[in-house]
């Protein structure tokens, strides 16, 4: 099945080639952001796999006012460009307000809707218009083929550089569960396909910064079944010390553990590639 393919820097998105989103949930302090950055930089380089540098200068869908929920959009966006220049990332960061979406194109190179906005149409038609890729997450109240009508709202505002992302479909209370179906529904769209792995092991109603609040035991084979279905990419979480992380804390995966965890899902993109050939 042909695929939009969508250039960005040395990342051909949509290609044969397997890429990585990764960074922390939230911006820290820059320290964390930068050390996070070294060890990415370390892993792309040593494994050959591209890497979108990905961290939110805002979470605006925190469930309580006393949970941090970032440096906001100034600030953060000044970060993500310095970590651009240092280390060359492209970089991508949510927006969750249009008039957010101008600001952060003016360094941001992939403009993220969050999955709880994903029908919002001026949040998306305000992505679509700076000219920058945008990253749909899939609503995990959509089913996988509705996300037609996002991804439609971005091309009729003028702008077809698209990537789907699943990251998990409601499944119950407080619980999300992801059906390898949905790869099926949103390749068939013709758009990159990304697969969002840390935040689909979140488990609603409890604080991330507790243990119970995310299943990392579960990663591993999310993952695998996840690649082995066809995805253009992988999103995952990272953090040096993720138990202390300000933001998803029972999901995010330690960074220093990365290149580890990567390696077998690399190896099961290249048999699926050359199954397709």
């Amino acid at each position: 099945m042909s695929k939009k393919k969508i250039q960005l820097g040395d990342i051909t998105i949509g290609s044969d080639e397997l890429f990585l989103i990764s960074g922390p949930c939230v911006i820290e302090e820059e320290s964390i952001m930068m050390k996070t950055a070294e060890k990415l930089k370390e892993v792309s380089e040593r494994m050959k796999i591209k890497i979108i540098y990905k961290s939110s200068f805002q979470k605006d869908n925190r469930s309580s006012l006393k949970y941090y929920d970032g440096p906001g959009l100034s600030k953060g966006v000044a970060l993500l460009g310095k970590i651009k220049e240092q280390f060359g990332f492209s970089v991508l960061t949510d927006i969750h307000y249009p008039d957010q979406a101008a600001a952060a194109a003016e360094v941001v190179d992939v403009l993220q809707i969050p999955a709880y906005l994903c029908m919002q149409s001026t949040l998306l038609v305000a992505a679509a218009k700076t000219g920058k890729i945008v990253n749909i997450k899939h609503g995990q109240f959509l089913a996988p083929d509705n996300m037609k009508h996002p991804l439609q709202k971005c091309i009729d505002a003028g702008n077809d550089n698209v990537i789907l992302t699943e990251r998990g479909y409601t499944f119950g209370y407080n619980d999300l569960i992801v059906d390898p179906r949905s790869f099926y529904h949103l390749n068939a769209l013709g758009y990159p396909v990304v697969f969002d792995i840390t935040h689909c092991v979140r488990k609603y109603g409890i604080p991330s910064s507790d243990a119970k609040g995310g299943m990392r035991e579960f990663l591993p084979v999310l993952s695998r079944a996840g690649v082995a279905s066809g995805v253009d990419g992988v999103f995952i979480e990272t953090h040096p010390e993720p138990e202390k992380a300000l933001c998803d804390a029972a999901s995010q995966l330690c960074v220093y553990d990365l290149e580890e965890f990567l390696k077998p899902l690399i190896e099961i993109h290249n048999l699926e590639v050359s199954y397709r050939k």
